[in-house]
């Protein structure tokens, strides 16, 4: 989807093999700081509340992510992304 879109999920980055990037750690907490706002892109007078919140979120979300624990295997990325497009393919089918 295009940056500019305001309601996007945001993903589970935690247990992924490769770990989340930082850019993806970034992109969810722009999504969460855009949702909570109300604002996909803020005013002038807000941009550097806008952009220190995302840099918090951020900084927050990276800690959170790279202090859990599991015992579970690692999820592999190509096959959560084989899975979701075969649940919005059931999700968005059209009746017969």
């Amino acid at each position: 989807m295009a940056a500019s879109l305001m309601c996007r999920n945001i993903k589970t980055l935690f247990n992924f093999d490769p770990p989340a990037t930082d850019a993806e750690v970034h992109d969810a907490a722009l999504q969460f700081v855009r949702k909570l706002s109300g604002f996909n892109a803020p005013s002038k007078v807000n941009q550097a509340v806008f952009d220190r919140a995302v840099t918090d979120v951020t900084a927050v979300a990276r800690s959170l992510i790279d202090s859990l624990v599991t015992t579970a295997d690692p999820r592999n990325r190509e096959i959560e992304v084989a899975r979701a497009r075969e649940r919005n393919k059931m999700r968005f089918a059209l009746p017969r």
